[in-house]
């Protein structure tokens, strides 16, 4: 068996390719930008050849940088971000992706949430319907698209879509289908009387056959091979949840270890034994046979810096500087203050209200780009911690947590969370946690490690520590509740500014 694992990782924005040795080093990693379509307000979606063109490309430049034999990879792990649409037609062909920032259906959810119908998904999948959500935008497109819809032939996700690519089969695994409500949680299986709630008990033929995380989907065909410089056979685990997945790749892999993800979307999690807790959580995902997370989490997290960074900052700064260290930077020189700016994190949407936005509140004419910054990190990690009393209130408990995702690199923004949330925070070695834990699981699938407890502890390292800083907790109770209340105050406001947008575009709530 060789001795290298090859993880992809294909996130709303990048699909990556990182192979690891065993060890967890790093030989060499690739990655590969895509485009967003966005027809109409709130609709977010992207090309699937694209997708898989970027997949191909990024494989190949991996092998070529890392310098070894293809047959040195023992296993292929993927990954890929949660909920979205992503849909084939009958004859197996790309049909359609909606990625995991739509709100296309917020109408929807507001329709079922009146007619109670999370009171019937609930105790089954443990979720409710919410915009983003995969059996929310199926049960959508029956409704405003039938001529997309009668053309489904299999509904999964943007790693299943890699992994029907790399091997021909048209398959998903536990963890982003619990992720997505679409399962029995407790049973670990596909439910009609669940699907029924949803208006789907038509739809039991669209969902592929379903296995484990790390049991082996297929092999990498022949004419994949040659298009990617893999090697033919290799094998292709079923793979993770995205945000499983960088758990377990920043070496959350047991009962109350908490997972922080700052990456497009505001991630939250921590494992727990079984599938129940005290109260309600957003999602709940199954992993690793026994395995159980619970988690909070919407589309509110490090999108924001990006989107300053690409609106605002870019070309400002030599080369040599990235805009994201520069922006920190210009934050990190602001002196916290009682009057300084707060931020709303919500470009698109937030969890339960997809007509929620972003916004800046409390700005003065002595603040500058780094108050302005520094409110908007601030903002961020003042979601999470809303995520994060909800997952405490239903019973699960935690007092350390690792932070993974893009806003983990950044020196400030880990201290920032310490001290808003207040408990140590420790970030892992591994950049790509993503990619990671999909390694770690391909690892597994093949024998390489017992389990992903086994595979963690064998390729995770820790590289930093921060603890909370106990002058500021009382500054940032205080801006956390006035972050609170400016919430409820701006919830009609918000519905009242998307309206108009909707109406004058045509798009059906």
């Amino acid at each position: 068996m060789g001795d290298y694992l090859l993880g992809i990782d294909a996130g709303n924005t990048v699909i990556k390719a990182v192979i690891f040795d065993r060890t967890g080093r790093e030989l060499a990693h690739a990655g590969e930008e895509g485009h967003s379509r966005m027809p109409c307000p709130g609709h977010v979606e992207r090309d699937l050849d694209e997708l898989w063109t970027n997949a191909k490309h990024v494989i190949r430049t991996c092998l070529d940088e890392a310098g070894i034999a293809a047959s040195d990879i023992a296993a292929i792990g993927c990954a890929g971000h949660g909920n979205g649409l992503y849909a084939l037609d009958r004859d197996g062909e790309p049909l359609l992706g909606i990625q995991s920032l739509d709100t296309r259906a917020t109408g929807l959810v507001e329709q079922w949430a009146a007619e109670g119908v999370g009171d019937r998904t609930y105790p089954i999948g443990r979720q409710r319907p919410w915009p983003s959500q995969t059996p929310t935008l199926l049960a959508w497109l029956k409704r405003h698209r039938p001529e997309v819809f009668k053309h489904i032939g299999t509904v999964f996700f943007s790693k299943d879509f890699v992994v029907n690519r790399l091997t021909g089969r048209r398959i998903s695994e536990v963890s982003d289908m619990s992720g997505a409500g679409l399962l029995d949680l407790a049973a670990r299986s596909y439910d009609r009387t669940l699907m029924d709630a949803y208006g789907l008990a038509d739809c039991m033929d669209l969902l592929p056959p379903l296995i484990e995380s790390a049991d082996i989907a297929g092999t990498v065909a022949e004419r994949v091979a040659q298009e990617t410089g893999l090697a033919a056979g290799t094998p292709v685990i079923g793979g993770l949840f995205d945000v499983v997945a960088s758990a377990l790749g920043s070496g959350v892999s047991r009962t109350g270890s908490a997972s922080i993800i700052a990456g497009t979307w505001s991630i939250n999690q921590v494992i727990i034994d079984g599938p129940d807790l005290d109260g309600p959580v957003f999602m709940s995902s199954t992993f690793d046979r026994t395995c159980y997370m619970a988690m909070e989490n919407s589309a509110t997290s490090a999108v924001n810096l990006e989107w300053l960074v690409r609106e605002f900052f870019e070309g400002e700064h030599a080369e040599s500087v990235s805009p994201f260290d520069a922006c920190c930077a210009l934050a990190a020189a602001v002196e916290p203050a009682a009057d300084d700016p707060l931020y709303h994190p919500y470009l698109y949407g937030a969890q339960q209200d997809g007509h929620a936005r972003a916004g800046f509140y409390g700005i003065a004419g002595w603040h500058s780009k780094g108050h302005l910054i520094r409110a908007l990190l601030e903002g961020v990690a003042f979601g999470h911690r809303q995520h994060i009393e909800t997952i405490r209130k239903a019973g699960a408990r935690f007092d350390e947590a690792v932070l993974s995702g893009g806003g983990s690199r950044s020196q400030l923004w880990p201290q920032i969370f310490a001290d808003v949330l207040g408990v140590p925070v420790s970030v892992a070695a591994s950049r790509e946690t993503g990619a990671l834990g999909a390694a770690i699981a391909a690892g597994t699938g093949v024998g390489l490690f017992a389990d992903f407890t086994d595979g963690a502890a064998a390729m995770v390292r820790v590289e930093r520590e921060y603890r909370p800083n106990g002058s500021l907790s009382a500054h940032y109770n205080q801006r956390y509740a006035l972050y609170r209340d400016i919430t409820d105050a701006m919830t009609p406001i918000w519905r009242r500014l998307s309206a108009p947008a909707k109406k004058s575009a045509g798009v059906a709530a």
